[in-house]
């Protein structure tokens, strides 16, 4: 058996442009384990807002770009960062309505949750 730890990679979670509102709306479904990096994409051709409280705008994602969040580059053995399992992300439109494209969301996460 080699050793370390066992990449995880999650379904992608996506949202298409029609269902980009004023309002947040989930990027697929919760996360089933412990996200270690997370890569948000927007290929609409509109601002979106990104959020994983389904309330606050956390992240801006312009049109036709993308976020690339590894937060465990920098951990300790004793001070592990992720996005708890059972996280929702969620997005809406920043002022005009997209007509094309979507926003998806990647997950990586390390087996078990270690």
């Amino acid at each position: 058996m080699a050793d370390g730890i066992r990449v995880k990679l999650d379904t992608i979670r996506e949202l298409g442009f029609a269902s980009i509102l004023v309002t947040y709306a989930a990027i697929g479904s919760a996360t089933d384990d412990n996200a270690r990096i997370v890569f948000a994409g927007n290929d609409s051709d509109a601002d979106v807002y990104i959020t994983n409280d389904g309330v606050n705008n956390k992240w801006k994602l312009k049109a036709n770009s993308f976020r690339l969040l590894d937060i465990t580059c920098n951990k300790t053995p004793y001070a592990p960062l992720f996005f708890e399992k059972g996280t929702t992300f969620s997005a809406k439109r920043v002022s005009g309505a997209p007509t094309s494209g979507g926003v998806w969301i990647e997950i990586t996460s390390a087996e078990g949750g270690r």
